[in-house]
């Protein structure tokens, strides 16, 4: 039986599975299953997707959900995986062909350590230029994300395996119309609970697509300002070090405007009242500017 579920959320990304599809078909371990979920695609998505459900090499499960946003999806999927590992892997990216074998290799080395809650390893470049984050400085590091990923400055995104009953402990918010939500909203609250194994092994291959979250981030992030006051509300109430602290407190204040509360309701509600008094006013002038930006299109 699999201990691993490769988690695929997917919206309108017919073309990008068929790489990853053929990335999985490569692997030297096919001890694992795929998971796609659907969220809400108008493309052929489901009709594309139909003929690997018969595929032979691994299970493959499809499930469509209305659309809300990949948060959503990863919510929707977690009643539905049985294997102890889940790993996302985005519609638009693809895998190494020992990138299963190199899992299980770890995960049975660090199994039994119950403040573990998932194993990190590095993204990769199409063309083989460099990493999407920094290598850490030795390898097998054992540590929380905020004080390995946000404190010691790794930033760029990494490949993380997560034990899926830790994962389940912190599902992603959702908030009525919105659907965008940094993902690292989850991660640096499971951080506070749990540690990560961190390896400078590459097993994940990433093409960032014009038309991705990545270009679109800020707008994004406007359109669902809720979402992005409760990431900022994660991130003041972790052990993220100081300088994170205050430009989580301008996006809290920033997007707080965004969603429509008041300077002073915010303030009167903020975690650090000192922070808050002292990012109230450089927050203002960076909401007002954005905010002309955001209305000129």
């Amino acid at each position: 039986m699999a201990d691993l579920t490769v988690l695929t959320p997917a919206y309108n990304r017919r073309k990008g599975l068929q790489k990853l599809f053929e990335s999985l078909l490569a692997q030297t371990n096919k001890n694992f299953e795929w998971l796609i979920v659907d969220d809400g695609s108008t493309d052929d998505t489901s009709l594309f997707v139909q003929q690997w459900v018969s595929c032979k090499e691994f299970s493959v499960r499809y499930y469509k959900k209305e659309n809300g946003g990949k948060h959503t999806a990863l919510n929707y999927s977690l009643d539905k995986i049985s294997t102890p590992l889940v790993f996302i892997v985005d519609s638009d990216d693809y895998l190494t062909s020992d990138a299963v074998d190199v899992i299980y290799e770890k995960y049975s080395l660090y199994k039994s350590e119950k403040d573990l809650c998932g194993l990190s390893f590095l993204r990769t470049k199409p063309d083989g230029s460099g990493y999407l984050s920094p290598p850490l400085p030795c390898d097998d590091v054992k540590s929380t994300y905020c004080e390995c990923r946000v404190n010691g400055g790794l930033e760029g995104d990494m490949a993380e395996v997560w034990f899926t009953e830790k994962l389940r402990e912190f599902p992603f918010p959702e908030f009525e119309g919105e659907k965008f939500l940094g993902e690292d909203t989850v991660w640096v609250k499971i951080s506070g609970k749990y540690k990560m194994r961190f390896f400078n092994k590459a097993i994940y291959v990433s093409e960032y697509l014009g038309d991705g979250l990545t270009r679109n981030r800020r707008r994004h992030n406007i359109q669902s300002p809720r979402g992005c006051v409760a990431r900022a509300e994660a991130f003041l109430s972790s052990d993220v070090d100081f300088k994170h602290k205050v430009k989580s407190m301008l996006q809290y204040f920033i997007y707080g405007r965004f969603a429509g509360e008041s300077f002073a309701w915010l303030l009167r509600n903020s975690q650090s009242k000192a922070l808050a008094v002292i990012c109230a006013a450089p927050a203002a002038v960076i909401y007002t500017t954005w905010k002309k930006q955001y209305e000129k299109g």
